[in-house]
């Protein structure tokens, strides 16, 4: 290693340390790397670590038996490289936040005599697009009661049918498609939804007056829906008391460390107002930092897809990329875009308020995650997972494979990240293999979990550490199966016992374990959802399979098709020239009449 580092070139790039077994240790950027990878260490008298160093880098480079570089073209190149390789591959010694998700926006396009308020998530094509936003939380329900609350156009089709309809007739709309009211009255309305939208005060006065009335009317269901809506839109934003005297638009980023973990609060202001706010939890706080963590923040927070971004972003501390992050969020968005740490001033109250919740977050004892750290104890996990993926697969006798993965998330089950795989390989470990394989690839977009736990045993086990271990990823893997009686892994109800399969070897918890129960709602969770979508698939090939015997195909033919392809989706893509090959010119042609 002392030879690499003595030969990098002066050039920018990204670094990556790595142990004795080939583990990858951190992900580092520089501009220069010849002088940033030098200045981790000492080379006379003994090549040892820089004292200089943080306690965390020290440890890791006590670790460090190999070093491995990349070289880019510049330095933002160098730090969106060494974002993206942090993501995808969870170094031990970087921190890897959560909060990856895409916030929606309200959007109108006042290009249009009549416009409407919409969704979106991305940057909308057009000149005369006004977003709101963004919002983590309660987006939907504040749109859903802009049109509650004011007689918008209520559906895209509207204006296309030329006549008035039944939301004219409950007084949910004007008519502007029969000309009952002038582009000019409409845009008044539009004006006050706008103004609603930042300031919800009178949005909420008029939602609760509308709900008093349909609980008067004994309409309860709606009522109570109105309600749920007024509950999501007041706790869209933190109250603040903070109103600047100019119009700013402001993203302040609050970030700190706790005991066990981390939190990152978000405040965005639109108009001098606090629109809307959100917080979430990181892992790896006992190697904390403070650049990492906002570089992190900000480049995931900011696609080039994102709506409406703020030219000021606040932070509650100065970071040492801030400099650089800045310049590549401007070259990403084509605009100056600053990013400040103000020590007085209204800017200052407000990162004041962002880090006033952070500690208030942090103080919480979060009982929901109590379970999660004694697993982490129990199996030797290398931090508490508060993330956690669990993957089961489903067939019959090789008939409709699917796979199935669960997510728990902070104490309940996240499961807008459930996702099912159509499964090719014909035997369970193969079937293991191949959807293990399939969300690793999605590492780089949907950052990896701290926990994976599979339905299986030891051979399960082996497999994802030997797939993450190729692609030098750091992720704690557990495995839970039954005890094999008679060299069979008896499933029925108290004939064997569920193992724990760890890379330390085995763990017998009793019955009445509640980890052990934790563990197996996991896998249950995971085979509820793998055995619903097989029995779907099922059925539907099932009477894929119906309709081709009525047809003259019989189930032999059937069968050699589903070997060769796969699956009934990649004998409906097949040509003709294709399906003649595995069967004949005449099946070929009844099979693309009828799939």
């Amino acid at each position: 290693m002392k030879t690499t580092i003595q030969n990098l070139p002066s050039t920018p790039g990204v670094y990556q340390y790595f142990n004795e077994k080939g583990k990858l240790l951190y992900v580092g950027k520089a501009k220069n790397l010849k002088n940033r990878v030098k200045s981790y260490w000492r080379f006379t008298p003994d090549f040892t670590p820089n004292a200089a160093q943080s306690t965390r880098i020290i440890k890791m480079l006590h670790e460090a038996e190999s070093l491995e570089y990349i070289v880019v073209e510049s330095e933002e190149d160098a730090l969106i490289l060494e974002n993206s390789l942090i993501k995808q591959l969870k170094p031990k010694y970087n921190i890897l936040l959560r909060d990856d998700k895409t916030y929606p926006y309200i959007y109108i396009d006042e290009s249009t005599p009549y416009p409407r308020f919409e969704i979106t998530r991305k940057v909308v094509k057009g000149k005369n697009i006004i977003y709101y936003g963004p919002f983590p939380v309660g987006g939907r329900a504040l749109l859903d009661t802009l049109y509650e609350v004011y007689p918008l156009v209520q559906k895209k089709s509207c204006l296309k049918e030329g006549k008035a309809c039944l939301f004219y007739q409950i007084n949910k709309c004007l008519a502007p498609c029969e000309g009952k009211i002038t582009p000019e009255e409409y845009a008044k309305i539009v004006q006050k939804a706008k103004h609603s939208i930042v300031k919800r005060k009178d949005l909420l006065n008029a939602l609760q007056k509308r709900m008093m009335d349909l609980a008067e009317q004994e309409r309860f269901e709606e009522a109570a829906a109105l309600r749920d809506n007024m509950q999501a839109i007041s706790t869209l934003s933190i109250s603040s008391g903070i109103d600047l005297a100019n119009a700013l638009d402001l993203d302040i980023f609050a970030i700190m460390n706790g005991d066990e973990r981390g939190v990152m609060v978000k405040l965005f202001m639109r108009g001098g107002k606090i629109i809307s706010s959100s917080h979430s939890y990181f892992r790896h706080t006992h190697i904390f930092d403070e650049n990492e963590a906002y570089k992190q923040a900000l480049l995931e927070f900011y696609t080039v897809d994102t709506p409406n971004i703020s030219k000021q972003i606040l932070t509650a501390h100065h970071f040492e990329d801030a400099a650089q992050v800045a310049q590549t969020l401007s070259a990403r968005f084509g605009k100056k875009i600053e990013i400040l740490t103000p020590k007085i001033g209204p800017k200052a109250k407000l990162i004041a308020l962002a880090v006033k919740n952070c500690e208030e977050l942090l103080r919480k004892t979060d009982s929901n995650t109590i379970l999660e750290q004694k697993i982490a104890d129990l199996c030797d996990l290398s931090t508490i997972p508060y993330r956690i993926e669990t993957f089961d697969n489903s067939h019959m006798m090789g008939v409709a494979t699917v796979g199935g993965m669960v997510v728990w998330h902070e104490g309940t089950w996240d499961k807008s990240s459930y996702r099912r795989y159509i499964l090719e390989a014909k035997d369970e470990y193969g079937q293991m293999k191949e959807m293990l394989s399939r969300r690793m690839s999605d590492f780089k977009i949907h950052p990896a979990p701290d926990l994976w736990i599979l339905d299986g045993g030891k051979a399960n086990l082996d497999l994802a550490i030997t797939l993450l271990k190729a692609e030098n990823i750091n992720l704690d893997v557990i495995a839970i199966a039954k005890e094999k009686l008679d060299a069979k892994a008896h499933r029925a109800k108290g004939a064997a016992k569920d193992l724990i399969h760890t890379v330390d070897g085995i763990i017998e918890l009793k019955p009445n374990d509640k980890r052990l129960h934790w563990i197996q709602r996991q896998r249950d969770e995971a085979h509820r959802y793998a055995i619903t979508y097989h029995q779907n698939r099922k059925r539907k090939e099932d009477t894929q399979i119906s309709l081709l015997n009525k047809k003259g195909i019989g189930k032999a033919t059937v069968k050699k098709l589903i070997d060769y392809f796969g699956t009934f989706e990649a004998i409906e893509n097949a040509s003709e020239e294709e399906l003649e090959k595995v069967t004949n010119k005449k099946i070929s042609t009844i099979i693309k009449k009828n799939i």
